[in-house]
């Protein structure tokens, strides 16, 4: 995979189409701290590099409990949002 800022992404776009097309993977960053901003593929390629997510970010800050909770048949298929 080849990383380019957005300038050299502009200034060299007829390159990196014939890299695309020869199936490379590009990586376009911006600013000092090169965040990434998208990547460029053909569409050959489906396995893409995928930010980070945050899993559990509440985890031991939220308690829920049920208790008796009974839901009928005619419920469970209603299209009306039950409030509470």
């Amino acid at each position: 995979m080849k990383t380019l800022s957005v300038g050299e992404f502009k200034t060299r776009f007829s390159e990196v189409i014939d890299w695309i097309e020869k199936g490379e993977t590009i990586e376009v960053t911006f600013g000092k701290s090169k965040k990434i901003i998208g990547y460029f593929s053909s569409k050959k390629e489906p396995n893409l590099p995928r930010p980070k997510r945050k899993i559990g970010i509440l985890e031991d800050r939220i308690q829920y409990e049920m208790k008796n909770w009974i839901i009928t048949n005619e419920e469970m298929i209603s299209d009306e949002a039950i409030s509470y």
